[in-house]
């Protein structure tokens, strides 16, 4: 990728729609887009200031500007960016929700703002927004959009609030410090949560129960589960890894990836791509 090489990144994400990857080009200031069965890089769009994540459902995109304190709201298709929506001081963490017109972002906050999350409606122009009890990291819905889940830094816990309104708020605490990657197994009913202090917990999706804790090679950032696989590939970027780990027998698997590779995409049924400032661009690792 262009001006990767000891650059920056974070979250991405790819469309299925469209076939295309996005990537958070934190440092440039500017969203990467991969041509996914080209297995080329396809544009650069610039403009956007800070980028700290991108997310993706049915040919639309949402992007969470730290730098401007905005979401950007770009279509996959056409690249191009259909509303911009001004949010919280640094927002971090985000959802959408194309078939309800809904943008999610978790913003951190600053010296003067507290840590919230807020919902938009992207076509309506609706606005919501809840005080959180601590800085957001990731989040993500269940299966039908009805509950978000917000992973929080500390105190450590799993936010969830009801959609489309962030109502009927619970707060799910969890053993292990600094809730950071965060994703769901939709058909087991299953989070999983990889945490600062080298775990990965899996808790129960309905109730907040835990099940199940694992360790890792260090502290976590971006996190996907892969229904094709069954596996959760947690990145780490420092000294630069994935650990895969099965939740079905605990088996864990280690890839050697690049110092400063935090941040993944998951292309499923059997691709990740690592974003790595090591080596100028993406690693492709097989999820067979």
């Amino acid at each position: 990728m262009p001006n990767a090489v000891g650059s920056e990144f974070d979250h991405a994400a790819f469309d299925a729609k469209s076939r295309r990857v996005f990537i958070a080009h934190t440092a440039r200031d500017c969203i990467e887009v991969i041509d996914h069965d080209a297995g080329r890089h396809f544009a650069t769009l610039p403009g956007f200031s800070g980028v700290a994540g991108a997310v993706a459902d049915d040919g639309q995109i949402l992007a969470t500007n730290r730098g401007s304190a905005s979401i950007a709201w770009l279509d996959a298709g056409t690249l191009e960016t259909r509303a911009v929506f001004k949010t919280g001081a640094r927002p971090n963490g985000a959802v959408i929700v194309a078939r309800a017109g809904l943008g999610i972002a978790a913003c951190i906050g600053n010296d003067t703002e507290k840590p919230t999350l807020q919902l938009f409606g992207l076509r309506d122009q609706k606005h919501v927004s809840i005080d959180l009890p601590g800085r957001p990291r990731w989040c993500v819905t269940d299966a039908d959009a009805g509950r978000i889940f917000l992973a929080i830094r500390e105190p450590s816990m799993v936010l969830v609030a009801r959609l489309p309104d962030l109502g009927v708020v619970t707060h799910w605490k969890i053993p292990s410090s600094g809730a950071h990657g965060l994703d769901i197994d939709h058909s087991r009913g299953r989070l999983y949560v990889a945490c600062d202090d080298s775990t990965l917990v899996e808790m129960n999706s309905t109730s907040g129960d835990v099940t199940n804790v694992w360790p890792i090679g260090g502290p976590p950032d971006v996190t996907f589960f892969n229904p094709a696989s069954g596996l959760v590939h947690v990145a780490i970027g420092e000294p630069g890894l994935v650990d895969s780990i099965d939740p079905r027998n605990g088996n864990t698997t280690r890839t050697v990836t690049g110092a400063g590779a935090h941040t993944t995409a998951l292309v499923a049924p059997d691709q990740l791509y690592v974003i790595s400032p090591a080596h100028g661009g993406i690693l492709v690792l097989s999820d067979a």
